[in-house]
């Protein structure tokens, strides 16, 4: 739990960590701070009321953690109402328990959230700036830590005494690695070519309407944050940008290059580190009247590059080690070393080529220099203008115009747009989630959203138009198609049934595969993770109840085709722990206990709640 609050608790800007840092308490139900006491409860457990705009957090959190996967909005909220419930619940148990835990452990926790660190360390300044951002003082923020910190302690002492038995192991493998043998017919679906009557059409339509909608669209007044349009508001001076040139000088630099050759005389079990050396000593000589290259070519033991007269090519600092490093550095063009010993050998290293570093004048990269200093400087004042956006936006919710005047924005608006598709900004998924929230529905100023580290949006709505049918005469023909494909899945399943009324009857495989003209597939010793087989129908199978008093299970399942399958489980073997199995025993021991683990913490949970004194008053339905 903990650990996934440290790895979400990423962002640009207070503004987005606000909702990152407030949604993980929202959903320990420990974040109702604010109460005008107008709003009614939608429920509460003993003393502790929960709001809608609660549900509404907790919400966002778990649409977020769908990764992008389509889901009912009411049964998600429904959800999110549940988890507030039951952890508000385990939260005032752990309370009514007297558990606590040392302000040592909280401060460090907290120290090492990284929204509140610059450089790996803890930055109070920066973690004060945040809470205040929030609204939060540093007390209340604690607080919600302590109680997070001690549900997590708690759940972690029940996980963490749970253990599996050898006969759980046994038990495990023995289901894991059950065989099944079985028979099935497919019964493939024929599309039917009956034309249904007008009253059909019409009944058919009238039931399925939401099938045939024009989706739902919308349309966002929004304004905008960028570290490009911030650059281009700051005033430059000569003498600005050429200070910022002098600090950053290095970024303007090209280091010197050498290119090295080195002859290597190696040490190794036919010549120790007394022969390299005397042999290289040897080759320095013989430099005095030969040409290096040649000698790299008679001498070197690196016979890859001794071919090539030792060239090593164009070298980096840093690469060897460090005496060849300094060697080599120290060199002057054409100059050549004394030995240097490596953990290869004895190098004589040359410098052949020598490329001086050069720094382009401030005249010749001051477009370029003038242009990263305004972006430096950006990125400081979109720090600033982000607080401030989140501020004024949240403070006057009503209307853009406030931070848009205040900020020097430009309120834009949207072509309308559809939650699967939008154009320009609301081609970007996540300002299309934000815009059809209950939030913006209800004509509220989104808080900023983070399309990148460098760009933040507000959005508001401007244009809404709920889904509507489209007339029966536009859609009659898809109708039609869709009435044709549910008669042919019906006829399926009547057939399906009729054969499995009479295989129960006593009727065998092989007549009813006579009978409808249907081949008999067989699979002897399936198994559960069998490879090509269909996973839909390898999962039935193994939910099946086992053969009893050696009367096969029958059984049918649909598959997504729309063809049933007729199945007959004819017997079931239990699984043996195999050799391999063997080597995952222990990773096995640990699943199970954990599975155990996970089992105790919701039935104490479960109990809990059933014992609490809840109260639900409202649904916790999405506002139109």
């Amino acid at each position: 739990m903990l650990t996934k609050i440290r790895e979400k608790s990423q962002g640009a800007f207070a503004g987005v960590i606000l909702t990152v840092i407030c949604v993980p308490f929202v959903l320990w139900g420990i974040n109702n701070y604010i109460n005008d006491g107008q709003e009614a409860p939608v429920a509460s457990v003993g003393k502790k009321d929960f709001y809608q705009r609660d549900v509404n957090k907790a919400y966002e959190k778990y649409e977020k953690s769908l990764g992008g996967l389509t889901a009912n909005e009411s049964v998600i909220k429904s959800q999110a109402l549940s988890k507030l419930i039951k952890d508000e619940v385990l939260l005032q148990y752990v309370h009514q328990k007297g558990l606590t835990i040392t302000d040592d452990a909280i401060r460090d926790f907290v120290q090492a959230l990284p929204y509140f660190q610059t450089d790996g360390k803890f930055d109070e300044v920066k973690y004060k700036q945040l809470l205040s951002s929030q609204r939060m003082a540093s007390s209340e923020f604690v607080a919600q830590i302590k109680n997070a910190l001690i549900m997590e302690q708690f759940q972690q002492s029940i996980l963490n005494s749970s253990f599996a038995t050898p006969y759980d192991i046994e038990h495990i493998f023995k289901i894991q690695n059950q065989q099944r043998d079985v028979e099935y017919l497919t019964i493939p679906v024929s599309t039917s070519t009956e034309i249904p009557s007008d009253d059909a059409i019409n009944a058919y339509y009238q039931v399925h309407q939401t099938q045939y909608q024009l989706p739902e669209k919308m349309s966002v007044e929004y304004i905008e944050l960028t570290i490009d349009d911030l650059a281009k508001t700051i005033d430059v001076t000569d003498e600005k940008v050429k200070a910022f040139y002098d600090e950053q000088s290095a970024q303007y630099t090209t280091p010197e290059r050498r290119k090295i050759s080195h002859i290597l005389l190696e040490i190794n079990d036919k010549q120790d580190e007394k022969q390299a050396l005397e042999k290289a000593n040897q080759a320095k000589s013989t430099l005095a009247g030969k040409d290096f290259a040649v000698v790299a070519v008679e001498l070197s033991d690196d016979k890859l590059t001794g071919k090539n007269g030792g060239d090593l090519g164009l070298f980096s600092a840093g690469v060897m080690e460090k005496d060849f490093d300094a060697a080599a550095i120290a060199l002057k063009q054409n100059e050549v070393s004394v030995p240097v010993k490596s953990q290869f050998g004895y190098h004589l290293i040359k410098v052949t080529e020598l490329i001086p570093a050069e720094t382009k004048s401030f005249t010749s990269v001051k477009a370029e220099v003038t242009k990263a200093y305004q972006k430096s400087q950006a990125e400081n004042l979109f720090y600033q203008q982000g607080e401030a956006l989140t501020e004024i936006s949240y403070q006057n919710s009503d209307n853009l115009k406030a931070a848009a005047t205040q900020l020097h924005l430009t309120i834009k608006k949207t072509a309308p747009f559809t939650k699967a598709q939008g154009e320009g900004i609301a081609d970007e998924e996540k300002i299309r989630s934000v815009a059809f929230s209950d939030e913006v529905l209800n004509g509220t100023n989104s808080a900023p959203i983070e399309i990148s580290s460098d760009h933040l949006v507000v959005l508001r709505l401007n244009e809404h138009k709920a889904a509507e049918n489209k007339p029966l005469a536009t859609v009659k023909m898809d109708v039609i198609k869709s009435i044709q494909i549910e008669q042919a899945k019906q006829k399926v399943i009547e057939t399906s049934k009729a054969m499995k009324t009479q295989l129960l009857a006593g009727d065998d495989f092989s007549k009813i595969s006579v009978d409808y003209k249907l081949p008999i597939q067989k699979e002897a010793g399936l198994t559960r993770m069998k490879k090509g087989f269909n996973v839909m129908l390898n999962e039935a199978i193994f939910k099946a109840a086992k053969p009893v008093a050696d009367k096969p299970t029958i059984f049918t399942i649909s598959l997504p085709s729309h063809e049933q399958v007729v199945v007959s489980l004819n017997n079931v073997r239990d699984g043996t722990i195999t050799e391999e199995d063997k080597k995952r025993i222990e990773m096995a021991k640990k699943n199970i206990a954990k599975a155990i683990g996970d089992s105790e913490f919701n039935s104490l949970i479960n109990t809990l709640e059933s014992d609490a004194d809840i109260e639900i008053n409202l649904p916790a339905t999405p506002a139109q």
